[in-house]
């Protein structure tokens, strides 16, 4: 089982649509958990601003495998663990 920090609060994130504040910006956040918790889809889009958060996180894949998507591993991290649901 998977117990990152990383994963227990991605964990946490409600599915579906939801407001997050990250880096004193707030951001609409999309998050779905598909093939019995297999995948775990995350897409957050700064409100009022371009910048975006976009990942696929396969917690079964040795112990966990994160794509993010046109970024680095760090910033997805780093919203994830730091995030704020409003």
């Amino acid at each position: 089982m998977n117990t990152s920090d990383f994963y227990t609060k991605l964990l946490a994130l409600p599915d579906g649509a939801s407001y997050i504040r990250y880096t004193d910006r707030r951001y609409l956040l999309r998050k779905e958990t598909l093939l019995e918790g297999k995948l775990i889809i995350l897409y957050a889009e700064a409100l009022g601003d371009n910048d975006i958060v976009s990942g696929n996180y396969y917690p079964t894949i040795k112990q966990g495998t994160l794509k993010p998507c046109e970024m680095s591993d760090a910033k997805v991290i780093d919203f994830v663990c730091n995030a704020t649901v409003l």
